[in-house]
């Protein structure tokens, strides 16, 4: 099928037997890369392998490269936010909501040891690569896979650099066991990760018609590149490489229905949404890059490897008159529940904005149990209690997913966008606005609010808090949301004045403690805690 296939098993075990350590491979299978990495073929089977480890950031309990070990890795980074707070009081969520959470808390190890683990077998390609003897079936080869890997070690340095600030730049694997790591300054881990992805825009192909689906190009890396300027406050450059993606011509804002329900209700918009509609197999022409995660499809993801959807999707199946069932989204855990002042504010959404119909936000719930007769079609209605128990809230119908036949599957098994085109002019929005170009923002801004037929706003509008407003009608769930405020230095700011859950904020929780078990092993050089922690 329509998934990086090749050799996925390969390459899963390929990774599982190194990463023992911090940064150190020790690798004693028959896929170890001295037996692997001497063709091209080899180099396939482990840059497939970059790609599994790296779509394991979303992995709960196992059966991928790598785990986090609890539910909702990544809704850790949306609650203590301006955006969600935490619903049944998943314990794997609450510490990071009440800022409770220390050193040794599961996902403040469980990021590091990921990040730190797709950098390792980064780094290994890296090596390997360089190896004379290798043999490469196209000249070309060799500097393709160097691209795919160095995006990777970009990419995962940009966990650590938003979570833990200063950390560990390594750029090769370990030969010995080392405890002196020092910790290096974000500006310098910010300058490696620009070169990465300078390279990697200069190798990655051009064509996104013409590789693998879910691959690679230069306009992912461009777009990440752009971010990664921002985060170093070099606003120019991020603005020249946001408006090389878009200028490029292979990719457009979705105004159009299409995929697998084009002729049913809906609207390009919530398209993009749909199962099958991410990639542009199916005329998506708006993402940039998609992590593969189709379901039951080998190279794709398993129950545990995105629990998204039990996070977002209510309980409405635990009131008298519901039952499971996959067009409500399957069974949600409502881990988290969106905050009033943005789903219900009044004029949030400006009426016909399309990231607010009935496609995007379920507000209308039929009981849907026939064997409740008396309630039986009928509305729901949302209540203070339905909202505070997590049963019944407006939805944001992105992560809606339910199999029909196996309606209590856990799993949100939907291909993801990882970078889509709407994000890019609102990056080009961002840099403009921290040059004080308010006129160019504007018209950024406005592109995306075209699309949802949203009034066109004026430079007078532009503001930094608009534009966060903005990426959340538009990209809510899909980004970090912690990341973006922090970006903006707007973390504490905006959590205590729109999240009633985390008031206790302070400056020094724009950042993780570093792992307790990292300083503890680091015997050989100092390697002191955050601030706070």
């Amino acid at each position: 099928m329509k998934k990086i296939i090749v050799m996925a098993t390969a390459a899963f075990v390929f990774l599982t037997t190194g990463c023992s350590g911090f940064l150190d491979e020790e690798l004693k299978s028959s896929l170890a890369p001295d037996n692997t990495y001497t063709s091209s073929y080899g180099f396939e089977v482990g840059v497939t392998g970059l790609y599994a480890y790296a779509r394991a950031e979303y992995n709960t309990w196992g059966g991928s490269a790598s785990s986090h070990g609890q539910a909702c890795p990544y809704e850790a980074l949306q609650v203590a936010t301006d955006v969600v707070v935490t619903g049944h009081k998943d314990g794997s969520l609450v510490p990071f909501e009440n800022l409770s959470y220390g050193s040794s808390t599961t996902f403040v190890g469980s990021y590091w040891n990921w990040a730190y683990g797709l950098i390792a077998s980064a780094n290994e390609l890296l090596e390997k690569s360089d190896n004379p003897n290798v043999k490469w079936d196209k000249a070309t080869d060799k500097s393709l896979f160097q691209a795919e890997a160095r995006f990777f070690r970009a990419y995962a340095y940009r966990y650590l650099v938003y979570l833990y600030g200063d950390v560990p730049y390594v750029d090769k694997i370990e030969k010995s066991f080392r405890i002196d790591f020092t910790r290096t300054a974000k500006a310098e881990v910010l300058g490696k990760m620009i070169d990465d992805l300078k390279f990697a825009a200069q190798y990655l192909p051009e064509n996104p018609d013409k590789v693998q689906t879910g691959k690679l190009t230069t306009w992912a890396a461009r777009h990440l590149l752009s971010e990664v300027y921002l985060m170093a406050a070099k606003y120019p450059e991020a603005e020249t490489v946001a408006k090389e993606v878009i200028a490029s011509g292979n990719y457009q804002l979705m105004n159009a229905r299409f995929g697998a329900n084009k002729d049913k209700a809906g609207d390009p918009f919530s398209d993009m949404f749909l199962e099958y509609n991410q990639n542009r197999t199916s005329g998506n022409m708006e993402s940039i890059w998609v992590m593969q995660l189709e379901y039951n499809t080998t190279g794709g993801g398993g129950q545990y490897e995105d629990w998204t959807k039990r996070a977002w999707v209510p309980k409405y199946y635990n009131l008298n008159g519901f039952t499971l069932a996959d067009t409500l989204g399957g069974r949600g855990l409502a881990q988290i529940v969106p905050m009033k002042w943005w789903i219900n504010g009044a004029n949030f959404f400006e009426e016909g904005d399309i990231r607010n119909s009935e496609y995007s936000i379920k507000r209308d719930w039929y009981y849907n149990n026939p064997a409740v007769a008396d309630k039986y079609g009928k509305k729901a209605e949302i209540t203070n209690a339905t909202w505070a128990a997590g049963t019944l809230f407006p939805a944001v119908t992105k992560y809606f997913y339910g199999k029909a036949d196996d309606l209590s599957y856990g799993g949100n098994n939907k291909d993801r966008m990882k970078f889509r085109l709407a994000e890019t002019y609102l990056l080009l929005a961002e840099a403009h606005l921290m040059q004080n170009h308010k006129k160019e923002a504007a018209d950024a801004i406005n592109e995306v609010r075209k699309r949802s037929h949203a009034p066109l706003i004026d430079e007078s509008q532009a503001s930094v808090d608009f534009l966060l407003d903005e990426r959340i009608r538009e990209l809510i769930g899909e980004e970090s949301r912690r990341f973006t405020l922090v970006r903006f230095g707007k973390l504490k700011e905006r959590t205590l004045k729109y999240n009633p859950n985390t008031q206790n904020m302070e400056d020094y929780h724009a950042l993780w403690p570093i792992p307790q078990a990292i300083i503890d092993s680091n015997t050989g050089a100092e390697f002191p805690q955050n601030q706070g922690y």
